[in-house]
């Protein structure tokens, strides 16, 4: 099991290299081995990976209904979040991109990169 800030930077390098997928998978194993008070956080970080997934893969729908799910999550989570990640900007990224797929509007691969932590070290956390 890798620390919290190995699980975000691995989780980063593969979103950065566009595989949201493969991203999904390392978030997940953070929520299902995390911290019980960090499980929210973590399922809606895998969850909005699995949107992207989606997006990727033309299931726009599915982005849709996951990356809801996704901010929901990542929503109830309490400020300053654990780790500098960076929830408030990721529940505006995930609503931004919902409202883009939702109007049609092309998704182009750098958009789907999102920042998952804040501008200060990972190790600072």
């Amino acid at each position: 099991m890798l620390a919290p800030a190995d699980t975000l930077a691995y989780g980063q390098d593969l979103l950065d290299a566009g595989l949201a997928f493969n991203a999904h998978e390392v978030l997940e194993a953070g929520w299902k081995n995390g911290a019980d008070d960090e499980r929210t956080l973590w399922q809606g970080l895998a969850q909005l990976a699995v949107g992207i997934t989606h997006v990727q893969r033309g299931n726009l729908k599915g982005a849709i209904t996951v990356l809801r799910r996704a901010s929901a999550h990542l929503s109830k989570v309490d400020q300053p979040a654990p780790h500098a990640i960076d929830v408030a900007g990721l529940v505006a990224y995930a609503g931004a991109l919902i409202d883009d797929v939702e109007a049609g509007i092309e998704v182009t691969p750098t958009r789907l990169r999102p920042r998952l932590t804040c501008g200060r070290s990972l190790d600072d956390a």
